[in-house]
């Protein structure tokens, strides 16, 4: 314990050895956690912190079991779960509690305001297809297209007008049961006065748009142009545009005649846990195109 976390203020004698220097000397033992944490805190380096960072983990507050509020907090309790508890739910199924929570009359009259403002924060991120996330869910564990969904909702829930919102490729990431969900709410945003400009490369999004603009003709420094820029039912016409033979059925993605069946090494994942992963087990042949969906 004192090579860990030091002796405080007591001398201690210690032998010190280095190829510049070796010998003995008193003085306060700082002890190793406490050193790294100052040295951590203390740097501007990230380098520094990346070494640092190798001999740290999280783990929940023993205390509070990761519910991040005191004992007193977590003693108040509506509907017989605390603050804990109900931050532990996926959106959708706070959203269900509160829903079907009933109340004392004089409980719902002062509550009514507070309960209607979560129901309606909720539903904004439901719609947003983000319904499986959990409401303790850290920000730094959050996906790209996650982040930028949960952005989406809070302007939604801040009801602003005239606004113009520039949104990349908001359905990456997304199920495509749920991509209907997204443009709603993208078309509720539409409706309050905003401009919605997107950048995205989903078939059905680009026939859901009110005007869409097609660059081409190819990629890269192949492209750069503008083909077409209109209402999408016009694009299906367009001979220079190749994002419109695709949406017409003029031009498809073949499907493959013969897929490889070599028999194959195999990469297998045990208990996959990580974010929204379930304790899965998945097995990955080796030497093959795979994809993973959903």
């Amino acid at each position: 314990r004192v090579l860990l976390f030091g002796a405080g203020r007591k001398q201690m004698k210690m032998k010190y050895k280095s190829k510049r220097w070796s010998g003995t000397y008193t003085g306060k033992w700082e002890g190793v956690i406490p050193n790294l944490m100052r040295r951590y805190n203390q740097t501007k380096s990230g380098g520094i912190r990346d070494w640092i960072e190798q001999f740290m983990s999280m783990r929940p507050c023993p205390v509070c079991n990761g519910a991040r509020l005191k004992k007193e907090s977590l003693s108040v309790t509506v509907g017989e779960i605390n603050l804990g508890e109900f931050s532990q739910m996926s959106i959708n199924q706070a959203l269900n509690f509160i829903q079907k929570l009933k109340l004392e009359s004089m409980d719902h009259i002062i509550s009514q305001e507070i309960l209607k403002e979560i129901k309606e924060r909720l539903r904004f991120l439901y719609d947003v297809g983000l319904d499986y996330l959990t409401l303790n869910r850290s920000a730094s564990t959050l996906s790209g297209g996650e982040a930028q969904r949960i952005r989406l909702a809070t302007q939604i829930g801040s009801q602003l007008m005239g606004v113009l919102y520039v949104l990349d490729e908001p359905s990456i990431g997304l199920h495509p049961r749920d991509n209907k969900r997204l443009l709603n709410t993208l078309k509720k945003l539409r409706d309050l006065g905003n401009t919605i400009l997107v950048v995205e490369h989903d078939k059905e999004t680009m026939e859901a748009a009110d005007f869409l603009v097609d660059l081409g003709p190819g990629a890269g420094e192949h492209g750069g142009e503008v083909v077409f820029s209109g209402p999408p039912e016009n694009i299906l016409k367009s001979k220079k545009s190749l994002t419109g033979e695709y949406l017409s059925g003029k031009k498809r993605i073949s499907v493959p005649k013969s897929r490889r069946n070599t028999k194959a090494k195999e990469l297998i994942l045990f208990g996959a846990s990580g974010n929204n992963l379930k304790s899965i087990d998945v097995i990955f042949p080796l030497g093959k195109f795979i994809l993973v969906s959903g």
